[in-house]
């Protein structure tokens, strides 16, 4: 069981993670569109959170009560659309998501290291084979209390980074670029912009699990809102200031923009350090959705559990989990650009996990028991979701086979 501030590590780790220093490159292509997304995001993907736990629950008719009779996300997608097709869906959009965003993180890595260290002979490739090495570890972990550490010093890391670029930021306030800042909408980038903003609110996977391992569960709603609240208001000041600071010329990782080596070295280590902090929690919830799929013996499924009877893993099942990391390596090599990346899957499995389906799962449980008003809310949500996600994917891809071609 964890506590309050345990699962307001996790969620921060997910919502506040390495998609930060992306969120400047955001701005470029946005404008003011894309600050105003960043808090608007924040409160959608609250609420979304908070309805998608609301249907773990059912309301007991004789005493009123809230009785939890789901347990995770793909329990919620089986009540509405049956067994048959949607675990399927549901896991595999789950599944891409985090490998994903493992594989992400050590795109970062790789990107963070070779510009940090030019003057030696290491391709990036072979730097975020370095640091996929010290990920390793994470094939060990057995429950969220050990990833809660690792969310713990994640945070911390990510106060740090904010404190050295804020305040570097503010000492060339005289050179601030105020003009810079777009109001109008580029249609062929801005919708990478959004992806990258929804993508990184991307907690919807790992509130069942947290919710459910809550010690004291009534303290969730409180956790989401200082959560959700705090990212939406530093993620904007940081995309905002950032901007003013560098202009036109900012890149698609902020850093890359710090003016010399000695100074980019420093914080690219910490920001290193940080994405190594953050990949634990996606990739412990990936290997919980693998398990839960797979790997739960008979009569559940055909394979037999990872764990043994005294809840420690099998040694077969090491080589197994070693596996997953070596596969988001291997993506991670062939697909290294970033920013452009976030975009399309923010805009794919981002809006579906954190937009489309809480509200389509909400509206068909708690029909009868939902204002009017409320059922409005969570169409307008459930189609805007539906119409910026189509649009993403459709300029994002773009945009990716552009950048392979010019390359």
């Amino acid at each position: 069981m964890i506590t309050a501030w345990d699962a307001g590590w996790n969620v921060t780790n997910a919502i506040q993670g390495m998609f930060l220093v992306a969120l400047p490159y955001a701005v470029l292509h946005g404008g003011y569109w894309s600050i105003l997304s960043l808090i608007l995001t924040a409160v959608i993907t609250c609420y979304t959170g908070l309805i998608l736990v609301q249907c773990l629950y059912d309301t007991n008719a004789i005493t009123g009560e809230k009785v939890r009779v789901r347990a995770t996300y793909v329990s919620i997608a089986e009540e509405v659309w049956g067994k048959r097709f949607a675990s399927r869906i549901v896991h595999t959009a789950q599944f891409i998501e985090l490998i994903m965003t493992c594989i992400l993180y050590l795109v970062l890595c790789g990107d963070l290291l070779s510009n940090t260290f030019r003057h030696t002979s290491f391709r990036e490739s072979a730097w975020t084979i370095l640091a996929c090495f010290f990920a390793l570890p994470c094939a060990f972990l057995r429950n969220l209390k050990a990833v809660s550490r690792s969310s713990f010093g994640n945070t911390i890391a990510h106060i740090i980074i904010n404190v050295i670029i804020i305040g570097f930021c503010f000492v060339q306030v005289k050179h601030w670029h105020w003009r810079d800042t777009s109001v109008r909408i580029h249609i062929h980038y801005f919708p990478v912009s959004l992806g990258i903003v929804v993508f990184s609110y991307t907690s919807h996977i790992f509130l069942p699990s947290l919710e459910g391992s809550m010690v004291d569960r009534s303290r969730f709603k409180i956790m989401m809102y200082w959560t959700h609240g705090l990212a939406g208001f530093f993620k904007a000041f940081f995309a905002y200031v950032c901007y003013l600071t560098f202009g036109h010329s900012t890149e698609e990782v902020i850093t890359d923009n710090l003016p010399t080596q000695s100074f980019r070295m420093v914080v690219n280590v910490v920001l290193v350090a940080k994405a190594l902090l953050s990949f634990p929690l996606p990739y412990f919830a990936a290997v919980e959705l693998l398990e839960r799929a797979f790997f739960q013996g008979r009569p559940a499924t055909v394979l037999p559990s990872c764990y043994a009877q005294d809840g420690m893993l099998n040694i077969w099942a090491i080589p197994l989990r070693i596996l997953v990391i070596c596969a988001s390596l291997l993506l991670a090599v062939f697909i290294p650009h970033f920013a452009i990346l976030m975009g399309l899957i923010g805009s794919f499995t981002g809006t579906m996990l954190s937009f489309v389906w809480p509200c389509w799962f909400h509206l068909k449980l708690k029909w009868h028991e939902l204002k009017w008003w409320r059922k409005a809310l969570d169409i307008v949500i459930m189609m805007s979701g539906c119409g910026c996600g189509c649009i993403g994917i459709i300029y994002s891809f773009e945009a990716l086979v552009k950048t392979y071609l010019d390359s």
